[in-house]
């Protein structure tokens, strides 16, 4: 899909450094996809902070102890 945004030069050198690419496109799509990434990351993570999620994990000792089996 095509998508037509007004951004500043000075913005758009920004992310194209940012996203270390030359040309302007390809760095508006690795920049918005790390955006995203961050912002699915922080969801979760708010989520298990938050205790909406959690993770039921064997004690260390456990853990340790089947290892050296």
């Amino acid at each position: 899909m095509k998508v037509t945004v007004e951004l500043s030069e000075n913005e758009i050198r920004q992310i194209q450094r940012e996203a270390g690419e030359k040309k302007k496109g390809p760095a508006i799509r690795k920049f918005i996809a790390a955006h995203l990434k961050l912002a699915r990351r922080r969801e979760i993570a708010r989520k298990f902070a938050s205790g909406e999620w959690s993770a039921e994990l064997p004690p260390i000792e456990k853990l340790r102890k089947d290892r050296a089996l």
